[in-house]
């Protein structure tokens, strides 16, 4: 993976928030959750397992980071648990209370095109994936996305007070062949945010989407081929997004600079993807 410095700044435009970011111990995430405590919030990193962040060399372990994370001046945590699993969302939704206060910002980045094994389904088209593995990378995505709304929107609603933004992918936007089934979850994903924006809207809490294209995650390299023309860093469009530029646009729907910004889908592809809607 590419290494991107994030320091703190003087700024704190998310000073006094507490800020959850699933899928956090390596990856996209991580970056999110670093950027998030650049600006300020208190952050608690989640991801499956202790010590998941190794799988792909970015942390010993989920530990390490959110020490990492708290080591310049921060407050950050690590959290474990299965975000399909309701008793698992309950707990550690209850245990970044606990330890950090009420979560004001709340982003669903666990995800991902991984099936029932633990790896990428193998087939992986419209009629050949199996069930088993169809129904993982769904509840992967879209019920682990559904089921941390459930337990962190209404003490949002009730303190007229929070942002959530979820992670959606350019697959839930056109037709794909493989990764079909993620492609469907991260569109379900897309349509729940805007309905969960309708009912949260007389309440002030916002819900917004971040949709990227391809980034340079250590699992994107770890477990595709690459193009080495996509690799090269500078001003054209046409490569693969590094993790901070997607990073960027969640901390944006995190601050007040989108206040006014709810039920959106915000496409951070490079221009993969240009069509209307």
């Amino acid at each position: 993976m590419i290494q991107e410095e994030v320091k703190r700044t003087g700024d704190a435009p998310l000073a006094g928030k507490i800020a959850l970011v699933t899928g956090s111990g390596r990856g996209l995430g991580h970056m999110v959750a670093e950027f998030l405590a650049n600006l300020g919030a208190a952050v608690a990193i989640h991801d499956i397992s202790e010590d998941a962040p190794a799988q792909y060399g970015e942390a010993p372990n989920l530990s390490a980071a959110a020490a990492a994370l708290a080591g310049d001046g921060g407050r950050a945590i690590g959290v474990t648990g299965d975000i399909t699993s309701e008793a698992d969302v309950a707990r550690l939704v209850e245990q970044v209370e606990q330890q950090l206060g009420s979560i004001s910002i709340l982003v669903n980045c666990a995800g991902g095109d991984i099936g029932a094994a633990g790896t990428k389904p193998d087939p992986n088209g419209a009629l050949d994936i199996s069930l088993a593995d169809a129904m993982a990378v769904f509840q992967r995505n879209f019920i682990g996305t559904m089921l941390m709304c459930r337990a962190i929107a209404p003490g949002m609603a009730e303190r007229s007070e929070g942002t959530i933004i979820n992670f959606g992918s350019l697959n839930g936007h056109q037709g794909v062949s493989p990764e079909v089934v993620y492609g469907c979850a991260k569109a379900a994903i897309v349509h729940y945010t805007r309905c969960l924006a309708l009912e949260m809207r007389p309440h002030g809490v916002r819900v917004n989407v971040v949709s990227p294209g391809p980034a340079k995650s250590a699992r994107f390299l770890a477990t595709r081929q690459t193009d080495p023309r996509m690799m090269a860093e500078g001003p054209s469009l046409d490569r693969y997004a590094s993790p901070a530029e997607i990073a960027d646009v969640v901390a944006f729907l995190a601050s007040e600079q989108s206040r006014f910004m709810t039920g959106q889908v915000l496409r951070v592809d490079g221009g993969i993807g240009l069509y209307a809607a």
